[in-house]
Formats: structure tokens, sequence, C-alpha cells
């Protein structure tokens, strides 16, 4: 009697110590960054965990200020999904856990998405990951290329090629246009979908550190000269010169021959438009060399959170095959690029296009993405606007090349 009385007090106390010892980890996702997937990972995560993983929604244009002040007033979440390019901005400003010693373990971290890694990396330590992976592609309309007489099943590999194609399909006449770009009035629509030209040729907008405007490069002026093209041919819509990414998706409708979009819409497509016949491949780069945006989310942790362990063991679950498997059943493109084939069999073989794209994305470095590029009043917004649509592209690249190094200058 008195053996059982000390094994059943014994498994007791085993039982109140797994209890105690088991953490909520509070977790913030900005709204329409694939918390769907997400989500997903957390739920399978909690059902087998003591730990648990509790998550909060937030609106995505009220994430970096809500996270900014709840840092400031100590009432920070232990981890937030963070839109990459901001990354930096709070790195720099000390509010984030130093993850270096704890990715570098990781056997898979060189096959962790690099414009992810680079992004979340300030002064040589890592202190963001990645999370949420979005990718920039190509597509075309396969019906519409049919109808123009071009091979529906021929990926254009130029953007000669792709304003010869453009041209055919606006000669059918109607509403059907050839290419489509949300130009006037997204600057954010345009690093997306535009600058991946002279990334795959090799240039950038920006030094590798961020410090210095590189705008002005014989690839831009190419990558300009070849958007003006399509546009004088007249096979892009009038309303591309005002869309402010209201019309992000246009291609959706059926009408536009080609454009360039982001991975998500690839699902959108599937599932919402089975009539649509498309194809997609790589966005070519100037020379051919293709590039693509990497966008999405990073996951940081707030800095002098107790839950700095509990956070690695899910990262862990989330980096394993099962957990990204979860993720890509929920429409999230794979992080690690060692075993996309492996997550993504048997869903789309289109897919495997974003995915590859990866490998090759990138995003601009800089603690001043906002203010340089995706505010509709920054020098890459107004470029964008005047070397597409305006008479004086020599003074669209000075003003951009000038503007930009100022802000950059400003912030030192």
């Amino acid at each position: 009697m008195h053996k059982r009385m000390l094994a059943a007090t014994a498994l007791l106390s085993i039982c109140l110590c797994s209890a105690a010892s088991a953490e909520t980890v509070s977790m913030w996702v900005r709204s329409g960054s694939g918390g769907g997937a997400f989500k997903a990972v957390i739920d399978a995560y909690n059902a087998v965990n003591p730990d648990k993983v509790e998550l909060t929604e937030i609106p995505s244009d009220q994430m970096v200020q809500k996270y900014a002040t709840a840092v400031a007033g100590g009432q920070a979440p232990d981890a937030i999904s963070l839109d990459l390019i901001y990354t930096p901005s709070f790195a720099s400003a000390g509010q984030l856990e130093d993850m270096t010693d704890f990715a570098k373990s990781l056997s898979y971290f060189n096959a962790l998405a690099p414009a992810h890694v680079k992004q979340g990396t300030y002064e040589g330590k890592v202190y963001g990951l990645p999370l949420l992976v979005e990718t920039s592609v190509f597509a075309w309309n396969k019906g519409l290329y049919k109808k123009a007489g071009l091979d529906p099943e021929k990926a254009p590999t130029s953007w000669e090629e792709i304003t010869a194609n453009a041209e055919k399909i606006r000669k059918l006449g109607g509403d059907d246009y050839g290419f489509y770009f949300s130009g006037g009035g997204c600057g954010g629509c345009m690093i997306f979908t535009f600058a991946p030209l002279v990334w795959g040729a090799g240039a950038d907008i920006l030094s590798e550190d961020g410090k210095t405007a590189a705008l002005d490069t014989p690839q831009m002026r190419k990558a300009v000269e070849d958007y003006r093209a399509i546009v004088k041919s007249g096979a892009v819509p009038a309303s591309a010169a005002t869309d402010n990414g209201v019309d992000f998706l246009k291609f959706l409708g059926g009408k536009i021959g080609q454009q360039s979009l982001g991975a998500f819409a690839i699902g959108t497509m599937i599932t919402q438009h089975p009539e649509l016949d498309f194809g997609v491949t790589m966005i070519p780069g100037v020379d051919g060399k293709p590039s693509s945006f990497a966008g999405g989310d990073n996951i940081v942790v707030t800095k002098g959170t107790p839950h700095v362990s509990q956070i690695q063991k899910f990262l862990e679950f989330v980096y394993s095959e099962e957990g990204q498997t979860i993720m890509a059943k929920n429409g999230s493109l794979p992080t690690r690029t060692d075993i996309a084939e492996q997550v993504l069999k048997g869903q789309d073989p289109r897919l495997l296009v974003a995915a590859d794209a990866i490998k090759v994305a990138k995003t601009p470095y800089t603690l001043q993405f906002n203010d340089l590029i995706n505010s509709p009043n920054s020098p890459w917004s107004q470029f964008i606007n005047a070397a597409m649509f305006g008479d004086d592209v020599d003074g669209a690249f000075a003003n951009g090349q000038a503007d930009m190094q100022s802000i950059i200058d400003s912030a030192q």
C-alpha cells in the first residue's frame, strides 16, 4: 500500500511538473500574408506539444506601428510574422533577439529562402528567419496566345519576344490587350514585378549595403526602354498609367495576354478561375537571365522575451518536412529550397516555378524601404511614373537617383 501511494504521488508530481512547465507563446501575424497557412501549422504544432502558440491577427497596414508601440510600452508579443522589408529597421533599433546561433545550428540553414535570410541579417547577426515566402512570376494567357497565332505552350524568354507577343494579341482588337502592369501609382507593385528585369542582369537599384542609390545603370535604362516600347505599341491599357495597385490582378479577367504577378495569384487562378488556361515562367531579365522579387514575412523574436527556446522549438517544427507540407497545402510556398519538390508533390506543377524563383529572388536591403520605394510619393514611385509614361526619361533618371540618395544620406 505504501509503495502504491509513493508511485501515485510520483506520477502526480510528474503530471503537475509537466503542466507547470507548459508555456504559451504569443505571436502576431499580419492579415493577408498567408495567415491561413500559418494558422494551420500552429494548430498542428499545438495538437502534439505541451507548449502552445497563441496567434493574433493584426491588420497588415497597422502591424509596424502597433508592434513599435507595443515594444516601447513593454507589451509586445513574444514573436511576430513581420514583412521582411522591415526586419533591418527593427534589428537596427535593438528591439529583436539575436537568433544567429540557433539559425546557424540548423543543418538546412543554407537552404532557407536566401533573400529572407539577408533581410533578417543586420551587422552580421541573424535577427529574422523566413516564415511566409512569396515570389513574383510571369504569367501568360494560353487562350489569347492561341487566338493570336502564338504557341500557347511556349513561354517567352526575352522582352523583345514579350513585346512582339503583346502586339499580336492586341491586334485581336476589342478589350484584349497584350500586357499589363500597375505602373503609374504603385511603387510597391513595380518593385515586385519590374525590378527583377535588372536583378537578373546583375544590376540593382541600391548598393549591397543599402547606402548608395544605384538607379541609373545600363540595365535599368534597357528595362525602361522595354516597357516604354510595349506601352508605345498600344498593347497596354491606358489605365496602367494611373493604377495604384487596384488592378494588380487584372490578368485574372482573361483579357490580358501577359503579366508579371505574385505567386499567390497562381492558387487564386487555380481555385477561383478554372476557366483561365495559363502558363507560368520566371520573369526574364533584360539579358534573358531570370529573377524574382522575394516578398512575404520573416519571423522575429522580441528582445527580452522569456520564450526564446519555445519559439525555436516551434520554428524547428515549421521547418520540418511535416510543417512545410502543412503550410504548402494551405497556400504557402516552401521556405526550404532543399525539400521544395517533396513538399509540393501532388500539387499544381506551376507552383514549382514560383518555388524555383526563391533561389534567385531578391529584395532591396535598406532601413528606409517605405520612404524610398513603397510610399506613393517615394522616389521610386515617381521615377517609374515619369520613366514609363513621361517625355523626359533622362530627367526621370536624374531626379530618381538624386532623390533616393538624399533620403539615404538624411538617415545616416
